[in-house]
């Protein structure tokens, strides 16, 4: 008689999970196509779907001043209802959720973490970095 093997578990891998991704996916593609002037330079950070399907919170960033900020969220809202329908040609749910755009704070954050390092950084004397770089060669 063979030897059976061990039964694996199947890899669990969230249904949610696997929807924040095909939507993601789909709406970056739609918003390429969109001729909205007032979009610019916008790109889609992530997807977080509520675990009951009925809301999708889609975070997005943009390049540009506080105005450009604005227009972009508008634009976005205004386009909500289309990238809805796209969205349901390509994801098969039995219920599509409702989108939700947010900016995404974390670029906002990273942004501002970037600025304090240079800030930082400038604020160096250059004798003592060349002091610190002549220690590290085994200078004097």
């Amino acid at each position: 008689m063979p030897k059976q093997r061990p039964r694996q578990a199947p890899r669990h891998y969230p249904r949610v999970a696997r929807v924040n991704e095909v939507v993601l996916e789909a709406l970056a593609e739609e918003l390429e196509r969109l001729s909205d002037p007032r979009l610019g330079f916008v790109t889609l950070t992530g997807v977080e779907v509520t675990t009951d399907l009925s809301y999708a919170d889609v975070y997005y960033s943009v390049l540009g001043t506080d105005q450009d900020r604005s227009e972009t969220a508008a634009a976005l809202a205004s386009a909500a209802p289309r990238l809805r329908s796209v969205l349901a040609r390509h994801v098969r749910m039995k219920h599509l959720p409702e989108l939700r755009f947010r900016e995404d704070p974390s670029v906002a954050g990273g942004q501002r973490i970037d600025s304090l390092l240079r800030e930082l950084h400038s604020d160096d004397d250059p004798v003592d970095d060349a002091t610190d770089r002549r220690r590290n060669r085994g200078g004097r």
